[in-house]
């Protein structure tokens, strides 16, 4: 890894904005190597240095990757003056480079991945890589067998193409069905879009997983950790 200016280093460990970190150095806060440093901007070599804010000591990595359960009522953004975003509900310490990996309806629960790593982002959402999303949804309305067929072929929902197929699964068939469902695309309001195709409503959506990232079951309505590295080699991180 190059050279990193101190005060990236320390933005980036989640001190705060880069006039922040400038203010802690030159208030004679910032350490490396148990050496005060006032200038902000000397060169960290993040395998060698050691680096604290009076008695923290601090680490950097190029890279964060998160996995969300995502409640309903939060927009998947990295700020809004009027709404809380998901990136709010990471507590510790954090990038401020932080974005979501796709998006969520406000509505819709589950599995959200939020990180800086624009790669790894691509290799997700991609049009031409077809990563698989599985959700688990509740409808209004007797899901029917014939219906599996129509979702396979692909579903008229008002665009220029139908929907790439889709497979669908009866888990509950009455007046309220119960389905899981994957698809490989992310077209706006798509799973809602397709039912509708059909005269019925989403009443609820969680996602279940993204590729081979599956939603942690341990993991409550707004709780987060990190993607662990059998997770990220999946992808190649």
């Amino acid at each position: 890894m190059p050279l990193i200016r101190l005060d990236k280093y320390l933005a980036d460990a989640g001190l705060g904005t880069r006039s922040k970190v400038k203010d802690l150095v030159k208030s004679g806060q910032i350490f490396v190597n148990d050496i005060q440093i006032k200038k902000s901007d000397m060169k960290i070599d993040n395998e060698k240095d050691v680096v604290r804010c009076g008695t923290k000591l601090l680490s950097y990595s190029e890279f964060e990757y998160y996995m969300l359960n995502k409640p309903q009522g939060v927009i998947s953004a990295t700020k809004d003056d009027l709404q809380k975003t998901v990136i709010e509900l990471i507590k510790e310490d954090k990038r401020r480079d932080l974005f979501p990996v796709g998006r969520l309806d406000k509505d819709t629960e589950g599995l959200l991945i939020i990180t800086n790593d624009g790669v790894f982002a691509n290799s997700m959402l991609a049009p031409g890589k077809h990563v698989d999303k599985k959700y688990f949804a509740k409808i209004e309305g007797r899901v029917t067998e014939d219906m599996i067929e129509h979702f396979k072929e692909g579903v008229d929902i008002g665009d220029d193409v139908p929907t790439k197929p889709a497979i669908l699964e009866i888990i509950k068939q009455s007046e309220q069905s119960e389905i899981n469902i994957t698809i490989t695309e992310g077209r706006y309001h798509q799973i809602k879009r397709m039912f509708k195709a059909f005269g019925m409503e989403v009443i609820y959506l969680k996602r279940l997983s993204m590729g081979k990232i599956v939603l942690d079951e341990a993991l409550g309505l707004g709780e987060y950790r990190k993607l662990t590295s059998e997770e990220l080699a999946y992808y190649g991180r």
